[in-house]
């Protein structure tokens, strides 16, 4: 590893050799600053001042471009240049390209939608067929839209990121597209019968719309409306009603927020019966990312709900509706805990005005208490059933509970493999019908369809295996946090590995959003990484949802540290068992989990010699400066306040960079079209690195989004830049 024996660029704030307190000293006598990076005033101001690489937040600034331009040139040469790439790429194209793969289902009208992506449409077709057909081997496929070709013929980088139809028939769909991957997208609509888009129908120019329909002429929308109309992240807070053949000027407002309000902006939704009749409309208005007011239009006006400000709302069933308490909740004599799956008369949650208002009723509101180590993970809202699927002890489990509209919701516990992770998919009221999902490391995906009300499981679609998993097993441990907390993790190895220290590891965690890391398939890690001998560790940090609601808010804002020094037990404890050693232990994360590896390597070079650090947070001193950052405060806290500020910059990395250390290699990786987490997160620290001296990688896509969902030609690429860095790192 090079070192600069140069003076490192220090901040501006910091002492100069012109602002020194007596001017006979100069640099050679005076010590530099441990961590020479982190300003000495934390306003805003004095963070920007000290920031001498502010010009890299300037999405497509020439000083940006060029330098985006030479990084690349330089890591392309060491990446691509590995005689391993091409079989990377290869082989991970070969597997995000098979025609073997499950194709995802919703249920559309009376039958089932897929989009479709391979190598003959990279950007893929959406596209349907009947339940029956997509049951056999060879479904026959009918297509609605073909991306590839609306691309070619419009000229534009067109990404698919989904549709809304109008149920029950759903004849009518508003179609998302972005330019490049974006999180941003115009609105269109389309008539699935025509298969056409709709002359003279809805139309949204690009933004980060919330769209719901009312019914077949009128949309509820929250979207940039002009000047004044959004939120500092970038959000909308006002709702309208928009009618066919109206401009968005011409909208009714039927709720607003307030410009100063935080999450990701206002959010309406119609919730519908198996017939399609319109059964509420919810609004839920964020006050930051977790705490947020809820609203129901009642005959044209809002009427605020009284639920937690922490809640997660899953729909409505026979007039009540169905949420889970993220918090924990006292209502009327009535205590609830964080993590309670309840349902409530939607009367009852209206605030009373009179003794009089009250409404009675015997209806039991609680569906579901998870038990300790146990969380609710998907739930599924049908017409007379609610259907749960929840982890216990980071393990899937599935149950049915059954309306009955008295004391206690019946429970059907639904039979699925062990050990593996439970996902609930699209569902049918009208049927009553979901589609369920079950995977491990070394399991391929197994797609099913659930009967609520028989409470079993039909097996569609198995996936074949896309690497040899004969030789690995899958292990669950805990190691011990830095606070005596037990923090799950599981191994994925080969059986005969020899505990010796010698095994080339990639770690992973997330530890944020009460985002749960469960089991799951990830052909190209397995073909690229464990077909090779390589170990995988899942660790699941607190900050996590893995353990309901306190798991997550256990590692928020002025907390945060133990998310880390949870993730270090883990490297740790890996080394202690003989699973690995520092010299053979890397860790690979995206956006969220950019702050994780980034904080990582700062606070713990000795424990790793690898880092992928994809999409990242970084600065977290200026994060919430850079779209859409100022939506994530109530995860990280607000920069603006000084104690905020004060917790903040004893982690942000981009700020706690020292010469001196002994940093492995990281290799950075970013998207300029990425509108969720800026680029200029992961160019800073590179261009910090660059000032220290430190040897490391930089490259960064043009087009794709945060998402990587483009192209998945290009997915493999990407792909397999990871894993040749890996193996430099870990193997070689």
């Amino acid at each position: 590893m090079k070192i600069d024996d140069r003076r490192p660029a220090h901040s501006r704030n910091a002492l100069t050799p012109d602002q020194t307190p007596h001017g006979d000293i100069t640099w050679s006598e005076q010590p530099r600053p441990l961590y020479p990076y982190k300003p000495r005033d934390l306003t805003p101001a004095g963070v920007a001042a000290a920031d001498d690489h502010l010009a890299l937040e300037q999405v497509d600034g020439a000083e940006a471009m060029a330098f985006v331009a030479e990084e690349n040139r330089k890591s392309l040469a060491v990446l691509t240049g590995d005689p391993r790439y091409e079989t990377f790429r290869a082989e991970a194209q070969a597997i995000l390209t098979a025609t073997d793969r499950i194709p995802s289902p919703s249920f559309l009208g009376d039958g089932v939608g897929n989009f479709w992506q391979d190598a003959t449409n990279p950007k893929g077709v959406w596209r349907r067929t009947t339940l029956d057909s997509y049951r056999t081997a060879t479904p026959q496929w009918e297509t609605l839209l073909d991306i590839d070709a609306l691309s070619k013929v419009e000229g534009k980088d067109w990404v698919f990121k989904g549709a809304d139809c109008l149920a029950p028939d759903d004849t009518r769909c508003l179609i998302n597209l972005s330019d490049g991957g974006k999180d941003a997208v115009v609105v269109r609509e389309f008539d699935l019968t025509t298969k056409r888009f709709v002359d003279g129908g809805f139309r949204l120019p690009e933004g980060k719309h919330r769209i719901e329909w009312l019914d077949r002429d009128t949309l509820l929308v929250a979207t940039d409306f002009g000047a004044g109309t959004m939120t500092e992240s970038g959000y909308p807070f006002i709702v309208k009603t928009l009618k066919r053949g109206q401009t968005l000027t011409q909208a009714t407002e039927v709720y607003r927020g307030e410009q100063g309000d935080g999450g990701y902006g206002v959010s309406p939704a119609v919730y519908r019966d198996k017939d399609g009749k319109v059964t509420a409309v919810i609004i839920s208005r964020p006050l930051d990312t977790f705490r947020s007011e809820t609203w129901q239009l009642v005959d044209g006006q809002p009427v605020r709900l009284e639920l937690p400000a922490r809640v997660s709302i899953h729909g409505v069933l026979n007039g009540k509706l169905v949420f889970t308490a993220e918090e924990d909740w006292s209502r009327r004599g009535k205590d609830r805990k964080a993590g309670d799956l309840l349902a409530e008369v939607l009367e009852v949650l209206h605030p009373a005005t009179a003794a009089g208002d009250i409404v009675i009723t015997n209806a039991s509101d609680m569906i579901f208490r998870p038990e300790m180590r146990q969380a609710v993970a998907d739930v599924r809202v049908l017409s007379d059933r609610v259907m749960v699927s929840y982890t216990d002890n980071v393990r899937g489990r599935a149950a049915v509970f059954q309306d009955r509209g008295e004391w206690g919701w019946p429970r059907k516990d639904i039979t699925v493999p062990d050990n593996l992770a439970v996902g609930l998919g699209d569902s049918s009221k009208s049927r009553g019908e979901v589609f369920v999902s079950t995977q491990g490391f070394l399991v391929p995906p197994t797609l099913s369809l659930a009967d609520a009300n028989a409470a079993t499981l039909t097996e569609l679609k198995s996936a074949p295996p896309k690497f040899d998993a004969s030789r690995d097993i899958t292990e669950q441990y805990e190691a011990t946090s830095t606070d005596g907390t037990k923090i799950p993790y599981f191994i994925t190895r080969p059986r005969d590995m020899k505990l010796d220290g010698s095994n080339p590891t990639i770690m992973l965690g997330y530890g944020g959003f009460q985002v749960s890391l469960n089991p799951a398939y990830k052909p190209e890690m397995g073909k690229l990484w464990l077909e090779r001998g390589g170990v995988f560790v899942q660790a699941n940090i607190r900050g996590g949802g893995e353990f309901g609601p306190d798991w997550h808010q256990a590692a928020l804002k002025e907390n945060r540290q133990r998310a880390f020094d949870d993730f270090a037990a883990v490297a740790r404890d890996l080394e202690q068992r003989g699973v690995t050693s520092p010299r053979r232990l890397g860790i690979y994360g995206r956006s969220n989990v950019g702050v994780l590896t980034s904080v990582s390597i700062t606070q713990h070079p000795e424990l790793f010699n690898a880092a992928v650090i994809e999409s990242p947070l970084v600065d977290m001193l200026r994060y919430h400066e850079l779209p859409a950052g100022a939506s994530w405060i109530g995860e990280y806290g607000d920069p603006r306040i000084p104690a905020d500020a004060d917790f903040i910059a004893r982690y942000s990395a981009y700020q706690q960079l020292r010469p001196g250390a002994a940093y492995p290699r990281v290799y950075l990786t970013t998207n300029t079209r990425d509108d969720r987490v800026h680029p200029g997160h992961a160019r800073k620290f590179a261009a910090r690195l660059g000032d220290l001296g430190y040897d490391h990688l930089y490259y960064e896509d043009t087009a794709g989004g945060h998402s990587n969902d483009a192209d998945p030609v290009a997915n493999a690429r990407r792909w397999a830049r990871h894993y040749v860095y890996l193996s430099q790192q870990l193997m070689d």
